[in-house]
């Protein structure tokens, strides 16, 4: 299978129209509520938005400005890179439940990668924003969203230190 070349222009994906208790059945298909209670669950539901992407359609871009995370509820999305050549390499292939762009939503940095999705995809969106409320208004709340986007970043960083190690050793 050939990587995916994300589009150049931005697509603005729409919105779809959703209920906190509709969000709230969203959120509990995803890796998040493990390790949330249901009420903490329906308090986070009330922080985010539901989106459609549809297939072949960019959600960001390498280099953008972006304060949000992305659950992934229905779909697949691949977290594709630029390389040296001007080509694009596939880092990821994510999947219904999982989690993509944490990382621009905890440190304000432009997106280190570009998220294409492969089939029509739902994603629950958390923004920069609202998690600032949600964490003032919810602060255990607030931690415990905290603590899991740690947890998901360590365990990334963790397997990309095994492949470079094997890269290294290649």
């Amino acid at each position: 299978m050939s990587d995916p070349v994300p589009s150049k222009k931005s697509v603005k994906l729409p919105r779809f129209p959703s209920t906190v208790a509709q969000r709230s059945q969203l959120i509990s298909r995803t890796e998040w509520s493990s390790e949330l209670s249901w009420s903490q669950v329906q308090t986070f539901a009330r922080y985010v938005d539901a989106f459609e992407a549809k297939k072949d359609v960019a959600i960001f871009h390498e280099d953008d400005r972006g304060h949000y995370l992305c659950l992934l509820v229905d779909g697949r999305v691949a977290i594709v890179k630029r390389d040296s050549v001007g080509g694009h390499k596939t880092l990821a292939t994510v999947g219904p439940g999982k989690t993509f762009g944490e990382m621009s939503l905890i440190d304000g940095q432009p997106r280190s990668a570009t998220a294409v999705a492969l089939d029509d995809s739902k994603v629950v969106v958390l923004t920069e924003q609202n998690f600032a409320r949600l964490a003032y208004r919810h602060p255990r709340l607030g931690v415990a969203l905290l603590l899991k986007m740690a947890r998901l970043m360590s365990q990334r960083l963790r397997s990309t230190s095994v492949m470079l190690v094997d890269f290294l050793e290649g």
